[in-house]
């Protein structure tokens, strides 16, 4: 649809929201929705069906059309970006399936981290991890793998929709805009620090995702490894990546 008939259809829906325009709008919006769950399946691998979180995005769209006010200084797609991404957490957070072992497992890599950086002074990589935690490394990637889940679970750092946002992008504090926290400058340095701490695979599947906008399949075509393994490496990238981002991170998983 284009520009002109989409803005078309929001006047109509506004002036006279039946089901059937809201139904328009909802086939019109749905590639938005498996956009966002695309993304968020990067951090859970095949921990959550796909089409479950597209499932639980799509209550987010509806939310997100009836609650759009086309006067707003802000684009469909970037609030309704914010709405699809709050469903999906909450109902991942509300079946609260995480067991008590993958929890322990969470505090242990971290306090191996944590460890031998002080240890050593440098960041720790895969090797130095499962000597630290006393297991082998495909034990290591295991547990990596089943804490996709903790990592999704625990977004609310990048989460910033709130029970009610303000349509306002441009006059909404709650929203600040990056360039009013930290100078282009500061972040393109952040970013490149961020960059470095990564292997040579890592660096290239954040590239490739982020800046390339290529698919899973595609990567693992590219780098000749399985998708798991690219959602490994995917993984363990924004975990370093994060360390040196901090907040700053929602440029990259929100863009």
């Amino acid at each position: 649809m284009k520009a002109i008939e989409k803005e078309k259809l929001w006047e109509e829906y506004q002036k006279n929201p039946t089901p059937k325009l809201r139904e328009q709008l909802i086939i019109e919006y749905a590639q938005l929705v498996r956009l966002v769950a695309g993304r968020l399946s990067m951090y859970l691998g095949h921990n959550v069906e796909y089409d479950d979180l597209v499932s639980y995005g799509i209550f987010g769209l509806i939310d997100a059309i009836d609650k759009f006010n086309l006067e707003k200084n802000v684009k469909f797609e970037t609030y309704a970006s914010l709405r699809i991404r709050g469903a999906i957490l909450d109902q991942i957070r509300k079946m609260d399936w995480i067991p008590r072992t993958v929890r322990q497992r969470q505090r242990k890599i971290d306090e191996a981290i944590k460890n031998i950086e002080l240890r050593t002074g440098k960041t720790a990589n895969d090797a130095d991890l499962a000597k630290e935690l006393s297991i082998s490394e495909d034990e290591l990637c295991s547990w990596q793998s089943q804490l996709k889940v903790t990592n999704v679970v625990s977004l609310d750092e990048f989460d910033e929709s709130g029970p009610e946002p303000v349509m306002d992008a441009a006059h909404n504090s709650h929203y600040a805009q990056p360039e009013e926290i930290v100078t282009q400058e500061e972040l393109k340095t952040m970013l490149v620090k961020s960059l470095d701490n990564l292997t040579e695979k890592e660096r290239r599947v954040i590239e490739l995702y982020y800046y390339e906008d290529l698919t899973l399949k595609e990567i693992s075509n590219i780098l000749e490894v399985s998708e798991s393994r690219v959602s490994q490496l995917h993984t363990k990238g924004l975990i370093k990546m994060r360390k040196v981002m901090g907040p700053y991170m929602n440029i990259l998983t929100n863009a």
